[in-house]
């Protein structure tokens, strides 16, 4: 075995790789710096690929230790993942089914599904994480999420991703905006306000569509704040700090002093996705997915 990469030359390469720090390695390794240090060597000469450029100032990774670095954690994940599989499948369950979601995802449609796959498939169990989009495509790829929720236009080509819920888009004013509902009459109305979005890096799909809505209206709104959390935005909203476009769905669960103008007659809907990978190996994600989309 001495000329085979092992699981603990992974282990130890990882570390260093987090670390970049032999001394600090070692240390969250429990063995001695030399001890690790010899290791990596070796692991090296296996694999007839420099890892590291090592100095006395600092240690980095080659093009070749990024790429490395980037497998093994995958590498790990997924066995963290089997390791759990089977210690459900000992328990008598059928699986763990790992979900990423946007805010605006808990309103309608995930209950809905954790209520059916209860239902269908009581011994599942079903974990929740709230990740912006692109934490979300990340998870999944390196097989810490089976699937995700999130507003895209296009994901990797290694990922599936289907639509599974179209809302309209509300506008979001103070309750005591100097207008009542049934005088709106177009976004025209609020060229002149300033305007609270979601950030553009949270959800590049919704800010260019928001901007999309305005520009139809004849105007580029004046962006005076921005967030990732739809409370902090109502928030805003109700301090009269601006006003704010949303999915209509976001409206509920929210108890505050602002209100809601459904903008029915304009073309942009909010599209929520569901992603997955393509060749997944989890079996409970194909009967969950049927649930969902019917696939």
């Amino acid at each position: 075995m001495g000329n085979q990469i092992e699981l603990r030359h992974l282990t130890y390469f990882l570390a260093v790789a987090q670390e970049l720090h032999f001394r600090k390695a070692a240390e969250k390794l429990f063995i001695s710096q030399p001890g690790l240090s010899r290791q990596i060597k070796q692991m090296e000469e296996i694999l007839e690929t420099q890892l590291f450029e090592r100095n006395k100032k600092k240690v980095s990774l080659t093009p070749a230790g990024h790429y490395l670095k980037k497998e093994v954690t995958y590498i790990f994940n997924h066995l963290e993942k089997v390791e759990r599989q089977l210690k459900l499948v000992g328990d008598g369950n059928s699986g763990e089914l790992r979900i990423g979601f946007l805010g605006s995802a808990m309103q309608e449609v995930i209950p809905k599904l954790l209520l059916k796959i209860k239902e269908v498939y009581p011994n599942v169990k079903s974990s929740l994480e709230e990740l912006t989009n692109t934490a979300q495509v990340d998870a999944v790829l390196n097989d810490r999420l089976d699937m995700g929720f999130v507003r895209l236009s296009r994901v990797p080509n290694t990922l599936r991703m289907e639509t599974v819920f179209k809302d309209t888009f509300s506008l979001v004013l103070p309750e005591r905006y100097p207008m009542i509902t049934r005088e709106f009459e177009g976004m025209h109305q609020f060229s002149n306000d300033e305007f609270i979005l979601f950030s553009q890096a949270y959800s590049p799909l919704y800010y260019d569509t928001i901007m999309s809505i305005c520009q139809d209206a004849g105007f580029i709104p004046k962006v005076s704040h921005k967030s990732v959390h739809a409370h902090t935005i109502f928030k805003l909203v109700e301090n009269h700090m601006g006003i704010a476009i949303v999915p209509t769905a976001l409206q509920n669960g929210f108890q505050m002093r602002v209100k809601f103008i459904e903008l029915k007659n304009i073309p942009q809907r909010a599209e929520l996705s569901v992603i997955w990978k393509k060749e997944h190996t989890n079996p409970v994600l194909k009967n969950c997915m049927e649930l969902l989309i019917g696939k």
